[in-house]
């Protein structure tokens, strides 16, 4: 089955303070876009690349991407990350395919970690990566906490978030007039729509959000270098 990867570019980056979207700062010579786009164009399992960008900057985009050969889509994205991630699996042509939807802001997802999920996508419908919580959770009410959770059962959820075709789209086609979601898993849980198999990422795989996470990304890519 055909493998897409779609990548979630379109993103403003508020809470990061730049002046261009954060999927533009470079890191090690390259904009952390190209870092994100470079780990599916590398893995010889993804066939076709999607990027969903910030509609003011699609030229910029555009030009920085030119080089990549698996890009078959440059699209502008909505005003939510659910918009956006609407409209690059409603891009995709074929009946039925794997899609896996990666936030750009994770430029150090491994490899290892994602071929991991394309495995996973041969015997169930909804794959994610996630992390085990490193710190206890608490539920809190009108600034008390209401509710200590159990740490061992807590997992961070990550990208990329993995489906067949068929089902995320059933999904955001139920799920079109609600806005109450951070991620396309959370679509196929409220709705009952199946189980979501996780994978555990084997490396970092944090979520770039804040001008101090650029330095953690950097020193993470020069040992790359370094040991080459």
């Amino acid at each position: 089955m055909i493998n897409y990867a779609v990548i979630l570019a379109s993103g403003k980056g508020e809470r990061f303070g730049s002046e261009v979207p954060k999927q533009f700062i470079k890191i090690c010579a390259k904009t952390i876009l190209e870092h994100s786009v470079e780990i599916f164009e590398q893995n010889e399992k993804i066939d076709k690349i999607i990027v969903v960008i910030t509609p003011e900057y699609e030229q910029m985009a555009n030009k920085v991407l030119s080089k990549y050969k698996k890009i078959c889509k440059i699209l502008c994205g909505g005003k939510t990350r659910k918009d956006s991630s609407y409209i690059g699996i409603n891009s995709i042509e074929e009946t039925e395919a794997n899609v896996l939807i990666h936030d750009c802001a994770r430029p150090l997802l491994s490899q290892n970690t994602l071929n991991k999920c394309i495995a996973c996508l041969e015997k169930y419908d909804a794959v994610s990566v996630a992390v085990p919580a490193t710190d206890t959770i608490i539920e809190v009410e009108n600034d008390y906490i209401k509710n200590i959770l159990q740490r061992s059962s807590l997992r961070n959820i990550q990208t990329p978030q993995c489906f067949r075709l068929s089902l995320i789209k059933k999904a955001h086609e139920i799920a079109k007039d609600d806005n109450e979601f951070t991620d396309d898993c959370g679509l196929i849980m409220k709705h009952n729509m199946g189980k979501i198999k996780i994978v555990e990422s084997d490396n970092p795989n944090i979520k770039i959000t804040y001008p101090c996470d650029i330095a953690y990304v950097e020193e993470f890519f020069n040992k790359i270098i370094k040991n080459k």
